[in-house]
């Protein structure tokens, strides 16, 4: 088994009917951008009725069609928002949660630390989040996963992941393994995945792959190290 093998995107999630949400941070081949996408995936009518809307560069989820919203509380909220030149990206309203902490002098782990999973029984779908710390010397990031400690939803484990950027090399973290009843929470360190130079490349390989049913939206963006200057791609299936 190669540890260091870098995947391609498309192939780790074609073919998989439920990864759920998903994170991904890295570098570019070139070392040129710092790179990260979010997606979003739904089996209920609730979850799919949903978009991606962009405001003053922070992303946000919405209702597609607002007359239809069952329970908002678990899938409108805030995914992206800056910080002192940095990014964070989560899979739910913890993106205050993170922001609140690091005004206060928390570090991204302690500031999850108020946090566990989704009270979505039997599901309890984890918590995701991930930051890019971006300096004048280049960048760093972070990632997290809050999951269930057993079946029942007794107790919240706390994983935490640093990272070093390594040009062409990004990590993926998500919330499912596949589909199931209940569902699998994902298990392990993020996965390895190849950055490209290109975001179209990047963002298509990547949507096309995933599972045409249950897929949502997908927000990707690369940020020039030098210039500060972003490309952002946003899909959205509902139009």
């Amino acid at each position: 088994m190669n540890v260091y093998k870098i995947n391609d995107i498309s192939e780790l999630v074609a073919g998989n009917p439920y990864v759920g949400r998903g994170i991904i941070i890295g570098k570019s081949e070139d070392g040129k951008s710092a790179a990260f996408a979010y997606f979003i995936m739904g089996r209920s009518a609730n979850s799919r009725n949903r978009v991606f809307a962009e405001k003053n560069g922070e992303l946000f989820t919405e209702p597609f069609d607002a007359a239809k919203v069952e329970d908002a509380s678990l899938i409108i909220y805030a995914a992206v928002k800056r910080f002192r030149g940095g990014v964070v990206i989560t899979n739910g309203d913890q993106t205050d949660t993170v922001i609140d902490g690091l005004n206060a002098g928390k570090s991204f782990f302690e500031a999850l630390k108020s946090r566990e999973f989704e009270p979505d029984s039997p599901n309890f779908t984890p918590r995701i989040s991930g930051i890019i710390n971006l300096g004048e010397n280049g960048f760093d990031y972070e990632m997290s996963i809050l999951k269930s400690a057993d079946e029942k939803g007794s107790a919240c484990n706390r994983y935490g992941f640093s990272y070093s950027p390594i040009a062409g090399l990004g990590h993926f973290i998500h919330t499912y393994i596949t589909d199931g009843n209940p569902i699998p929470t994902f298990c392990g360190e993020p996965e390895r995945v190849k950055i490209p130079n290109g975001i179209d490349e990047f963002t298509n390989g990547l949507w096309n792959a995933l599972n045409k049913d249950n897929k949502i939206s997908l927000y990707v963006e690369y940020i020039d190290l030098k210039t500060g200057k972003s490309q952002k791609r946003l899909i959205n299936k509902n139009k």
